[in-house]
């Protein structure tokens, strides 16, 4: 993980699940599993997070919370989707009200499917899903670099 310049923060939202899954993220912040040995730290304002861990079906009722969420969340971003709810809408899925998996409003980077999701799995996507954040970091940073030598390009071909 030498790729991570800073604290990644997480901000955890339930959709409308069991709660299994809620327990299982939580399971991840105790001692026993210590994801903050990996300098992860979990916060409760968008703004201030870099990964969007989610569990639960999204429905009509919390479509409009997600992707405010999402939105206020500063770019480079990721989502993980925890739980077999999150992935795909589980058993739940057939409900009137459940419109499927987050991935139906926003974009998602990581998939944990269980149910409930281990801790270890929960671990290992938000580990990977910070490799998928140093990438978006890195396009981010190249798309800006060219946009300034174009600038600079253009510049000079005006003097």
């Amino acid at each position: 993980m030498s790729y991570v310049t800073k604290s990644p923060w997480i901000i955890h939202y339930d959709g409308s699940s069991c709660n299994g899954c809620d327990i299982e993220v939580l399971a991840c912040l105790t001692p026993m599993y210590d994801v903050e040995r990996f300098g992860i730290i979990n916060t409760g304002n968008p703004k201030h997070a870099d990964v969007f861990l989610v569990t639960g079906s999204v429905n009509e009722q919390n479509k409009g919370v997600v992707q405010q969420i999402y939105e206020q969340m500063p770019e480079p971003k990721v989502v993980v989707a925890i739980g077999i709810c999150a992935c795909s809408g589980g058993v739940f899925r057939d409900c009137y009200n459940v419109m499927g998996g987050i991935d139906t409003v926003i974009p998602v980077d990581c998939y944990v499917p269980g149910c409930a999701a281990r801790p270890e799995a929960i671990i290992d996507a938000v580990v990977k899903g910070l490799g998928v954040l140093a990438e978006k970091r890195a396009a981010m940073e190249a798309k800006e670099d060219k946009a300034e030598l174009a600038a600079e390009t253009e510049g000079k071909q005006d003097e």
